[in-house]
């Protein structure tokens, strides 16, 4: 979710993407490539961060009676995200988020034999947070902070795909597309958090990101709708990937899209 459109002309891969900046766009002290492990670490301790700020004031809201307000959580959400991007975004894409990652994988802007890797870190990342915060307030039934629905599991179903796609449709476009202005990707993709949140948290949770679920849920054994908060948002991004790439080429609007073998 980085904030650089550039496309590296060898492999087709977004430069930030690919763990590379523009030097045009965001200097680096190094021209030294970064190593799968650089970007494992950096989704790591983004997504610690991330689920720690995030679902900190969600819990911190409950335990001193609403003292952070939704708005507040929302904020933090996005302001959260948009810190972060421009943080590690030069490192390893600032995905955060198992769904970002496939997405960008799935319509060739993030290289397969790296996702193992990112989704790994992103979920680690997401459990030791929520542990953490577990630790630190002593979290019950009424205080948790992972995602469950509020009506329906369909209801939950259909707005995680609704605004994961929309937030996949921000990503791709802000930061990923060359004729976009790459500076403010990060700036768009936090307000689309926060704003996303502030539509569906009342309702879904806002989770758009499967590794945000899974670690309350691991750290808590409340697995109610989680398959929900995993399919959702993978299902909404794909959908943003496949309507995005009709948008990027002029000439072949299908040149994105993936291309199965038999």
């Amino acid at each position: 979710m980085a904030p650089t459109p550039a496309q590296d002309d060898d492999s087709g891969f977004s430069r930030m993407e690919a763990g590379r900046v523009a030097k045009d766009q965001i200097s680096n002290s190094s021209n030294t490539p970064v190593s799968i492990a650089q970007k494992a670490i950096a989704e790591f301790v983004g997504t610690y961060i991330l689920i720690f700020a995030g679902c900190g004031s969600v819990v911190a809201n409950k335990v001193f009676a609403g003292a952070v307000t939704f708005p507040g959580i929302c904020l933090t959400w996005g302001l959260t995200v948009m810190a972060l991007v421009y943080t590690v975004g030069h490192v390893s894409g600032a995905h955060f988020n198992p769904a970002v990652t496939l997405t960008l994988a799935a319509f060739r802007q993030f290289p397969w034999k790296q996702v193992f890797f990112y989704v790994i870190a992103q979920v680690l990342g997401s459990i030791l947070a929520s542990w953490t915060l577990d630790l630190m307030f002593n979290v019950t039934e009424k205080t948790y902070f992972g995602t469950l629905p509020a009506g329906s599991v369909g209801q939950t179903l259909v707005m995680e795909i609704i605004v994961s796609f929309v937030l996949m449709f921000v990503v791709l476009g802000a930061t990923t597309d060359g004729r976009s202005i790459g500076q403010m990707g990060g700036v768009a993709v936090g307000m689309t958090v926060a704003l996303d949140v502030l539509v569906a948290g009342q309702v879904s949770g806002a989770s758009m990101n499967p590794a945000r679920s899974i670690g309350p849920a691991i750290v808590k054994h409340e697995f109610r709708a989680l398959w929900a908060y995993i399919f959702g948002p993978v299902a909404g991004m794909m959908i943003a990937g496949l309507v995005y790439s009709l948008l990027r080429h002029e000439n072949d609007p299908f040149a994105d899209f993936p291309k199965f073998k038999p």
